[in-house]
């Protein structure tokens, strides 16, 4: 039986604020995991790999590989896994008032702003794990379940920010999955041209065909207003 993950450790592109020394060790131990991952299913494809060689590779037992993931696809996955609340928490940041589409432009580029020529030793990594995710019919599914929870957390934060019941309003959810459409989108532009294409300019050409829709109620709202008043 495999043994239960503990839970996961944060993503060093996108952890924030202080570690303790047990938590250094934690992440230490799973980049070093990620990385012997990262190289062995590029080399030999992700279906041949076993989780008992990418424990070899990094030097450790197979328990401590379960210690830190449920599964081989989570060690590809969880790279990723701080994206969710990280774009939440932009989107809360947003100022109150202001358009969906900008506010979700700006919550969905954080992730994405790691992977520009800013920051290129991460962005190599990211690459490398993008282009694994949307490859691999297993980890595509996985990426699209966490997306999907992902979209969730953004209608419920949009539907705070608007005064909306996300249970009986259908667009703090539309708006949501639209928004995660233009970035996955967006993954999928940068990921087929090597990171030779600026992923932030990528999604600024997304928003701009998806903005008239994210932003139709908002001025459905406004001309309400205006109507009332008149």
């Amino acid at each position: 039986m495999t043994p239960p993950a503990t839970p996961p450790t944060p993503s060093p592109a996108f952890s924030s604020g202080p570690m303790s020394l047990a938590e250094r060790k934690r992440l230490l131990v799973a980049t070093e995991l990620t990385e012997a991952a990262l190289q062995l299913l590029a080399l030999k494809g992700f279906d041949s790999v076993t989780v008992d060689e990418i424990a070899a590779s990094a030097g450790v037992s197979k328990r401590t590989f379960f210690r830190y993931f449920a599964s081989k696809e989570d060690v590809v996955v969880q790279f990723l896994s701080g994206m969710g609340g990280d774009i939440r928490a932009a989107l809360a940041a947003r100022p109150a008032g202001e358009a969906p589409s900008v506010s979700l432009r700006h919550a969905v580029a954080v992730p994405l702003a790691a992977c520009t020529d800013r920051h290129p030793e991460h962005a190599a990594r990211a690459l490398r794990v993008v282009q694994l995710i949307l490859r691999t019919p297993a980890l595509l599914a996985r990426f699209l379940e966490r997306q999907a929870a992902w979209r969730v957390a953004l209608a419920e934060e949009l539907a705070g920010r608007q005064g909306l019941d996300p249970a009986a309003d259908p667009s703090p959810r539309l708006a949501a999955g639209t928004a995660l459409v233009a970035f996955h989108t967006t993954l999928e532009l940068w990921s087929d041209s090597d990171a030779e294409r600026d992923p932030l300019d990528l999604l600024d050409r997304a928003f701009t065909v998806v903005a008239p829709a994210l932003d139709a109620h908002d001025r459905g709202e406004a001309t309400g207003r205006a109507a009332g008043k008149g």
